[in-house]
């Protein structure tokens, strides 16, 4: 069963409700083909050289107990705050390089 456009929209605290011309309006557009879609005014992307692949991507995190050498744990602190992040990022980069080995 599909639902109408107006099923769809989400509301957030403090945004005034949408009319029923807003409503109505939405709905016409929802029901409008994709090939009715005017790109002119919107640059094709061809050069893809400057994005990053999964910049915005967070892993769920899992709290885990580990015991480390003394000197380890003191270099992995030499910098200060953050050193389960740098810990964290020095394992991921070591997984990712044994992932394109095998």
């Amino acid at each position: 069963m599909k639902k109408e456009a107006s099923e769809n929209i989400v509301s957030f605290k403090g945004v005034p409700k949408l009319t029923e011309a807003q409503l109505e309006y939405l709905k016409r557009l929802a029901e409008r083909p994709d090939d009715e879609i005017d790109y002119s005014d919107i640059p094709e992307i061809t050069d893809f050289s400057g994005f990053e692949v999964g910049k915005f991507y967070r892993p769920m995190k899992e709290a885990v107990t580990v015991r480390l050498d003394a000197d380890v744990v003191h270099w992995l602190k030499r910098d200060g705050k953050g050193y389960q992040t740098r810990l964290n990022a020095i394992l991921r980069r070591e997984m990712e390089k044994s992932r394109k080995a095998a």
